[in-house]
């Protein structure tokens, strides 16, 4: 089946998605233990959040990356995950995706949260033909994520070092039957069509 130039993808439910994040120990298993973050994340600047496990990989070197070692996956509400896709302006300027370069740069200083179409990655950590979402948090996207969306928060740092390992030994099969099952997340249109080029 062929991909769509974007798309999410993510693991999902009826009521919640899964995305992930990577933190020094000293927030990421504060975080995992209690459900929550810890009183010393910081709320006043942009947190980045991504469904696709393969390019947190890559983001973080699977959890090998200086400040983050340890890999969370945060279920939320679906709810609020739309809640700032409906909120979310392009992080820069598209042709397509908006009228022009002022009506984007009024959008991004108003909007809470940003959206980058990021290279999908393979389990060898390549960049694919085909984009995968990465969402930044601001302002009252960041409070709102941190205190009302979130259902639980998993330590995947053990999940990354296996399936590196079994990448690492040439068992690539046995690696992608680890990974999360990441599927078409069904967003309405009025959440993600101002996020596409026309």
């Amino acid at each position: 089946m062929e991909e769509p130039e974007r798309r999410i993808r993510a693991l999902h439910t009826e009521s919640t998605v899964t995305v992930y994040q990577a933190y020094s120990p000293g927030i990421g298993l504060p975080a995992a233990r209690d459900g929550r973050f810890p009183a010393s994340w910081r709320r006043n600047r942009m947190t980045w959040v991504k469904p696709s496990f393969l390019w947190m990989m890559h983001r973080c070197d699977w959890g090998a990356a200086r400040d983050q070692e340890t890999v969370l996956a945060v279920e939320i509400t679906r709810a609020g995950f739309e809640w700032a896709l409906r909120r979310a302006c392009l992080s820069h300027y598209e042709r397509g995706a908006h009228p022009d370069r002022a009506a984007w740069k009024d959008r991004l200083e108003r909007s809470p949260a940003r959206v980058q179409w990021d290279p999908e990655r393979d389990l060898r950590l390549r960049p694919l033909p085909y984009r995968s979402l990465q969402l930044g948090l601001s302002g009252e996207a960041a409070h709102r994520y941190a205190d009302e969306w979130i259902v639980s928060v998993t330590d995947r740092t053990p999940l990354a070092r296996e399936v590196r390992a079994l990448v690492r030994g040439g068992d690539l099969a046995a690696a992608a039957r680890l990974l999360p099952e990441e599927r078409p997340y069904p967003a309405p249109d009025d959440a993600l069509a101002h996020l596409l080029p026309r």
